[in-house]
């Protein structure tokens, strides 16, 4: 996988924040904790878009039907009592 040198400008705050993540241990240097954010990022963009889908496809999957808490319940115990 290639590198690419990029230049950012933080301001102090930011760049105090990042340097005590490198002085607490959590990241060797800048460029690491940077690339956790990125893969962060992406993993939550990732997970949004996944959320999004399941969302739609419940939405067109039909009408929903009234909750029945007893069934639920029933069902349960049957599952526990078949696990024993």
């Amino acid at each position: 996988m290639g590198m690419h040198r990029k230049t950012i400008t933080l301001t102090e705050q930011q760049n105090n924040w990042v340097k005590s993540q490198i002085e607490s241990g959590h990241f060797g240097n800048d460029s690491e904790y940077i690339r956790d954010l990125i893969r962060k990022d992406q993993q939550a963009k990732e997970h949004l878009a996944i959320l999004r889908q399941a969302l739609v496809e419940g939405e067109s999957s039909g009408e929903s039907k009234p909750l029945d808490i007893s069934a639920i319940k029933t069902a349960g115990r049957k599952r526990i009592d078949a696990a024993k």
